[in-house]
């Protein structure tokens, strides 16, 4: 029998291919507010859809449940799954014909989205807005493009494949990772580029329509000393300038990115109170049994009901229906001549 709780500000991850029993109850805890899965979670796509059944059944509204799941060097799930291409082949079609890249990013999209559904999987962190400057490893070949205009073309018709399959899309990491060298998982970045100078990087987020937006572990030092997803300056920015309404997730704050807050309960504070609306703690069950015991942030009821709208309203495809659908098959198709 599921509970009956509001979504809370954090989302979690699980150790392995199955729940432990401690995980359950860590799942149904009031902070939680999602489930993040990463390689260590899927073993096929049998198990993977027999996971996301137990979570989402712990529950109601069920807890929201995503994997970064881009193509190319980040794909979670590989066996049975069709393997997608690194966008930076969107944008080599994009330089050689437009429409076809138009067409092709569209239904690489759908394969995503629909393929992750099929197995429970609500949502996942993409597209990837970042420019290529030709200078960040780390992103490298996970950008459309270097000109803004072509990311935001490109991944408006991501976003138009993923929301086929009634999945949100979730842009990142804003505003702007592609500048810098250092990988914000190991290190804490800084840009030094003035405001006016990062309006390219910011170009896709002002033209997009997007469900959610993950903010760098970046610190922009002429613009604010804190990193995107600790700053004021940088939230309020995406939702009064930019006008964006939707929510807006921490990256994992146990990088070493984040460690500029402090320790973890600081951390969680520093973002919440930044704004943002659904926190990442991954990779360290220690740090979230912290959280749970010591966090007391105040209940939002504004920013649950934002993360419940990041839960599909239309039913998913079974994998079985898929196999028969005339316009995923074409998508496949599609998919594997790109990745090819």
């Amino acid at each position: 029998m599921s509970h009956q709780l509001p979504l809370g500000p954090l989302m979690i991850d699980v150790a392995g291919l199955t729940l432990s029993d401690d995980e359950r109850q860590r799942l149904c805890h009031p902070l939680v507010g999602g489930l993040i899965l990463f390689s260590r979670n899927f073993q096929s796509p049998q198990q993977l859809a027999q996971l996301t059944s137990e979570v989402h059944a712990l529950r109601s509204p069920a807890l929201p449940i995503a994997i970064d799941h881009e193509g190319g060097r980040v794909q979670r799930c590989r066996a049975g799954f069709t393997r997608l291409p690194a966008m930076r082949r969107l944008g080599e079609l994009w330089d050689r014909d437009p429409a076809a890249a138009l067409r092709t990013a569209r239904q690489v999209a759908y394969v995503l989205a629909a393929e992750l559904r099929a197995h429970g999987v609500d949502l996942s962190f993409t597209p990837v807005l970042d420019l290529d400057w030709g200078r960040s490893s780390v992103i490298g070949d996970r950008s459309l493009h270097h000109d803004p205009a072509v990311v935001a073309e490109l991944a408006e018709a991501l976003i138009a494949g993923l929301h086929d399959a009634g999945m949100a899309a979730c842009g990142k990491h804003f505003p702007g990772h592609g500048w810098v060298e250092a990988d914000s998982h190991v290190a804490l970045p800084v840009d030094e580029r003035r405001l006016d100078e990062l309006a390219s990087d910011l170009e896709p987020y002002r033209r997009l329509r997007l469900d959610a937006v993950m903010p760098a572990h970046v610190i922009y030092r002429q613009v604010d000393p804190r990193p995107a997803g600790f700053s004021n300056f940088w939230i309020r920015l995406l939702r009064d300038e930019i006008g964006f309404a939707g929510v807006i997730f921490s990256d994992d704050l146990s990088m070493a990115g984040a460690s500029f807050a402090g320790g973890i309960v600081e951390r969680c504070t520093a973002a919440w109170d930044a704004g943002c609306d659904l926190l990442l703690v991954c990779n360290s069950p220690q740090a979230v049994g912290e959280l749970l015991a010591h966090w007391r942030p105040p209940h939002d009821p504004q920013r649950a009901q934002r993360v419940e709208r990041l839960t599909p309203t239309t039913p998913a495809l079974a994998r079985s229906s898929l196999q028969r659908d005339t316009g995923y098959l074409a998508a496949v198709t599609a998919t594997n001549r790109l990745t090819a």
